[in-house]
């Protein structure tokens, strides 16, 4: 069998008609969309092609790719401004009230006093004691802008 690189090469070569069979047998058997030219076939083909040697996404890049197509469906519009991104073993460290506290990022949610937790905001609500924010609460997120008058 072909090389990646030489098959990858290989669409350049091929005709339309060849490039909807291999469209056909890279996209489960879905015809190709009409009017879709013949470079960005290719390139639907050739990412098919290396997904399937070298995988996919990441399950957080596919997360956030749902939550912005639902976001475009629901509101027409998309939220560009990216969330921090915190890698597993980040610790987060606040005061509040002359107390430290310490906040260990996990592979799937947050350490806090030896307890598991999806999201920041009941650690938030831990500390202080009142519904807040866990990422403003931990710096992570700017205060919105306040409303013009």
């Amino acid at each position: 069998m072909a090389s990646l690189a030489d098959q990858l090469a290989g669409l350049a070569t091929l005709s339309q008609a060849q490039l909807r069979t291999e469209w056909r047998k890279h996209h489960r058997g879905q015809q190709m969309p009409i009017g879709l030219g013949r470079d960005l076939s290719s390139r639907a083909i050739a990412w098919q092609m290396q997904e399937r040697i070298r995988g996919g996404l990441a399950s957080g890049t596919v997360r956030e790719l749902r939550r912005l197509a639902r976001q475009l469906h629901e509101s027409g519009d998309i939220d560009l401004t990216k969330d921090i991104q915190l890698k597993p073993g980040t610790r987060l460290v606040r005061q509040w009230h002359g107390t430290i506290y310490h906040v260990l990022v996990m592979e799937d949610g947050f350490q806090f006093q030896d307890r598991h937790y999806r999201s920041l905001t009941p650690i938030a609500k831990e500390i202080t004691g009142v519904a807040w924010s866990g990422p403003r609460f931990f710096g992570l997120k700017e205060k919105p802008d306040a409303p013009a008058k």
